[in-house]
């Protein structure tokens, strides 16, 4: 799907959803400032605004395209020979995490960022997308005076949506920590191996992302303008925090898995002593049944009238003295 937008250069709304022949006409004039938006456009759409009114390079057309595996931005300079406008060309991917499945998806959102244009392209709707463009044609505030400032509100806008997922990923842990301290099985320590797999995901994610955003914020690029260059760097400075809380997440997460270790070893200590507890006091007890289980002929007590109840008693106080013994060491 196509979707486009022209505004003033005062960030009001010009027109929208133009023909892509028309488009040639509204980039000529150096008073508006035109945004195409491509939501999981066909191959016809994509060529149609990429390739025949844009005319991009190749090599960043093929990027958009395809899945890339991680952010990047690039900075494209016409040669002679070539029909396109100087432009950016980024890769951002915005995150959704799931507590139902425990797994991090992303999106990934194409950035074509010129003078006068901004062009949009996504396979999957996006929130980000959806509330800017939605700010743009109805706030009050107009952020849509230049393509500079409306990149930057959707960046801002994909950082602002880490934070819920982030959220979800902290009450995940905590439940984790819960479980840990109730039930040490199995259940227990694949959640919380999966929930660091999908930590160190998102440590993945966001790292690349962060260089792509310090150049924005180091205003390396001449088509954000010196003045909107703080507000990357805010954009910046947001995402670096989000990439410290995730460090901190790993080492929660390696902390509860060493908890969970030390209790079931805890746990393995308590059975082992406890057996061992049984076989010595009861060792009273089998080396008298031993001793007077061998009938032999000439043993002097069997003698006694009261042989049976003495051996009785004496098995009864070792085992109680056994008891009182490991009772006072505090090994119960």
């Amino acid at each position: 799907m196509i979707r486009s937008l022209a505004f003033t250069n005062q960030g009001r709304l010009h027109s929208k959803d133009i023909d892509p022949f028309l488009m040639p006409t509204m980039l000529a004039d150096t008073n508006l400032f035109l945004w195409v938006n491509l939501d999981n456009p066909t191959g016809d759409e994509a060529k149609r605004v990429l390739e025949d009114v844009f005319h991009f390079h190749p090599l960043s057309i093929e990027d958009c395209v395809m899945v890339s595996p991680l952010p990047k931005i690039e900075e494209y300079q016409p040669k002679s020979d070539d029909q396109f406008s100087p432009y950016l060309f980024m890769v951002i991917h915005a995150v959704d995490y799931n507590r139902q499945n425990g797994v991090f998806a992303t999106s990934e959102l194409n950035f074509f960022l010129g003078k006068n244009f901004l062009v949009t392209y996504h396979d999957v709707p996006m929130r980000s997308v959806q509330s800017v463009m939605e700010r743009s044609v109805n706030g009050t505030i107009h952020i849509a005076r230049a393509p500079d400032r409306v990149a930057h509100n959707l960046l801002d806008a994909i950082v602002e949506n880490y934070k819920p997922a982030l959220d979800e990923l902290s009450a995940e842990i905590d439940d984790c920590e819960q479980k840990v301290l109730q039930h040490q099985d199995k259940t227990t320590l694949n959640r919380i191996l999966k929930t660091k797999k999908e930590v160190l995901h998102l440590k993945q994610i966001i790292s690349p992302q962060r260089d792509v955003l310090k150049q924005l914020a180091d205003g390396a690029f001449k088509l954000i303008r010196p003045h909107l260059v703080p507000y990357y760097r805010n954009v910046y400075d947001s995402i670096n925090h989000i990439g410290e809380k995730a460090q901190g997440y790993t080492d929660s997460l390696t902390a509860i898995l060493q908890l969970y270790m030390n209790m079931v070893s805890n746990q393995a200590g308590e059975v082992v002593k406890f057996l061992t507890l049984i076989t010595v006091i009861t060792t009273p007890v089998m080396i008298l049944a031993t001793w007077y289980g061998m009938n032999f002929k000439h043993m002097p007590e069997l003698g006694l009238n009261a042989a049976y109840p003495l051996v009785i008693a004496i098995t009864l106080i070792t085992t109680a003295l056994t008891y009182w013994y490991f009772k006072r060491k505090k090994w119960f």
